[in-house]
């Protein structure tokens, strides 16, 4: 009984944990998850303890600490590095803050290792919820992969991950998700030899669209960084439609405390 108990409390102080991340408030994410890994720790839960390291390091990821994300899941994945959770902890992880450091061979090399992992457990092949206590899917991991490769300016790549997986965002039940991916592809676009920028620009506008009155951190943090990266451009027209929308769309009060945080 006592087990089962603070297995549900780690687990429900990393649901909230994670939600704090989605609502921009990562110092209470952080709070959380450490109350989360500690938890788990006390009774042994291996499994509770890997997944709130991984959330950990995606507060810290979000918040722009960049190294600490990356030390916080290399270190949950010495733990166990053929653990199921380590597929998470290496892409989501690992992975994309290694991206945002310029790090191209670690970021490559912990990309494969997750995809190995993935391989080992014959997890899911389709989208399987961020929010999940569940291994990473396979479809799951290449979108973070596309992250990751995004940050390095691996245009190819990106482009060819999502030719993968674009069936099974499209028929994810996550409006953020389809929304996350539109907009790294948008970034990808631009970054062409040929800047495609209408195409980006239409992709921008679909992703504000789809969270609607819901937005997320992580979508408020990537369209933003999509308008500063079509700042070139800004006299295309375009390009002034996504600023017109994404100014509307981040001046609702969610997205207005997201920039606050952000800032």
């Amino acid at each position: 009984m006592r087990r089962e108990l603070f297995r549900l409390a780690a687990q429900a102080s990393g649901l909230l944990g994670y939600m704090a991340v989605n609502m921009g408030d990562f110092a209470l994410s952080e709070a959380y998850c450490i109350e989360a890994r500690e938890l788990s720790c006390e009774i042994g839960d291996l499994e509770t303890e890997l997944w709130a390291c991984g959330t950990l390091s995606f507060s810290l990821y979000y918040a722009g600490r960049y190294d600490e994300a990356d030390v916080c899941a290399a270190a949950a994945v010495e733990r166990a590095p053929r653990h199921a959770q380590s597929i998470r902890l290496l892409v989501n992880g690992r992975a994309r803050a290694l991206g945002k450091t310029g790090d191209r061979r670690a970021a490559g090399r912990a990309i494969g290792q997750a995809l190995g992992l993935s391989d080992l457990h014959d997890v899911p092949v389709g989208l399987t919820a961020c929010i999940s206590f569940e291994p990473y899917g396979r479809a799951r991991t290449l979108a973070n992969a596309v992250t990751s490769h995004v940050a390095l300016r691996n245009t190819v790549q990106v482009l060819r991950d999502v030719e993968h997986i674009d069936d099974l965002v499209e028929h994810s039940a996550s409006c953020w998700s389809r929304s996350l991916v539109r907009l790294d592809v948008a970034a990808a676009l631009l970054q062409q030899r040929t800047p495609d920028i209408d195409h980006a620009m239409a992709l921008g506008r679909e992703a504000l669209r789809l969270c609607g009155l819901t937005p997320i951190s992580s979508v408020y943090q990537r369209s933003r960084d999509l308008h500063e990266q079509v700042g070139p451009w800004r006299d295309h027209p375009a390009v002034r439609d996504y600023g017109d929308e994404f100014r509307t769309w981040s001046s609702q009060p969610a997205a207005l405390a997201m920039a606050s945080s952000a800032s």
